[in-house]
């Protein structure tokens, strides 16, 4: 490793594991937006907030000509107990980086530094996309309203991943993540003594009887070879062991890979809901959130990056899609774009292996410059000879 490499190196070390020592909840990113924009400034690179804890950072090339480009990276934490013993461990009591979103932050600044070093290299404009809370499906739609999309023509994310070994960058065309939707559903019943059930309408064992229904929305009412989730994650109901509970709360997330299915999913679990309260007696009512669209990368675009990506690093497209899901699919949405994959796992490093959201999950930074270069290496590719193939 020469010089030069080894100070990037060296750079993006110490900034991923600062940043991986202050993690913040979503939208609460303080600290890190404040930090971020130091970087900037020392880059000379003129910024502005988005919503309290977004930052949007612009570059603009020498060259005479034009052209955008948007480069996104999710900076929220999770709420996850770190467990590694290690110098750079979370200082926030219960948060962690569980994902590697201190790895996306730390890429895209070293991306930054790279095009400013080349600013005369390329015409038109780099917009850098620090997005919070992606991890609770916002912070996207402040940039697409803010009119921060307006006029680009590619946009590009990457996720750290563990399952991938350092030196590999994952490029699948087509569906990466499901749609997801979030709903809370009240059943509002009628409290009575257990031992007058008549006298009463039990929203305890009518939502149970809606949760174990709704499967059947899956296994009975779905095509068994289409990828769709109706999960139930929490049920609350009851004040007292002797009494008949008045209401009961069920919240849980669909996650489905077409529109149709989204819809439908939808329809057919409220539908069944209210006929299965109706007959007991008692109604609901239901907050349903649509988090995230699918992330679909389209052909023409995964094909340019993928492109990219072989010049400087190990193509991978062994990655199958996941019922996860990530709000990149709002900007892919407005803007083509693809959502690609570097790889942080190593059996020598400890822990770089480990799942996701999870307290012991880490990486290996020998990953980071590459991470930055395949962000920078897109676009100055596009800025040049790319919108001209267009």
């Amino acid at each position: 490793m020469n010089e030069t490499a080894r100070n990037e190196a060296e750079y993006l070390t110490r900034l991923r594991r600062e940043f991986h020592a202050h993690p913040e909840l979503a939208l609460e990113e303080t600290w890190t937006a404040s930090r971020i924009e130091k970087e900037l400034d020392a880059l000379d690179i003129p910024h502005q907030r988005v919503g309290a804890t977004g930052v949007l950072g612009k570059i603009t090339g020498e060259r005479a000509g034009e052209g955008s480009i948007a480069l996104r990276a999710d900076i929220d934490g999770l709420p996850v107990h770190e467990t590694l013993n290690v110098p750079y461990r979370s200082t926030q009591p219960g948060v962690m980086h569980a994902c590697g979103h201190d790895a996306h932050i730390t890429a895209l600044l070293g991306a930054a530094r790279n095009l400013t070093q080349v600013r005369n290299a390329f015409a038109g404009e780099v917009k850098l996309i620090f997005q919070p809370a992606e991890e609770t499906g916002y912070g996207a739609r402040d940039f697409i309203e803010a009119g921060h999309l307006d006029g680009v023509e590619r946009a590009f994310a990457m996720h750290a991943a563990s399952y991938l070994p350092v030196g590999s960058v994952a490029v699948v065309e087509g569906l990466n993540f499901a749609a997801v939707d979030h709903f809370v559903l009240t059943v509002g019943g009628k409290g009575a003594h257990v031992s007058r059930p008549q006298e009463g309408s039990d929203a305890l064992f009518i939502a149970s009887q809606i949760v174990v229904a709704a499967q059947g929305l899956i296994t009975r009412r779905t095509d068994p070879v289409e990828p769709v989730i109706l999960g139930i994650g929490k049920l609350h109901a009851g004040t007292a062991y002797n009494a008949l509970a008045q209401t009961a709360h069920i919240e849980g997330t669909t996650r489905t890979v077409t529109d149709e299915s989204r819809i439908r999913i939808r329809n057919e679990f409220l539908d069944l809901a209210r006929a299965i309260a109706s007959s007991y007696g008692a109604d609901i009512d239901v907050t349903w959130r649509e988090v995230t669209p699918a992330v679909i990368n389209p052909a023409t675009v995964s094909a340019e990056v993928s492109a990219v990506v072989e010049r400087i690093a190990t193509l991978t497209r062994d990655r199958p899609y996941s019922l996860g899901g990530d709000n990149f699919a709002e900007f892919q949405q407005v803007v083509p774009g693809v959502y690609a994959y570097f790889g942080t796992g190593n059996p020598s490093v400890p822990n770089s292996q480990n799942s996701h959201h999870n307290g012991n999950f880490d990486m290996d930074e020998a990953a980071l410059p590459l991470a930055a270069s395949v962000y920078a290496e897109y676009a100055l590719w596009w800025l040049g000879e790319g919108r001209n193939r267009a």
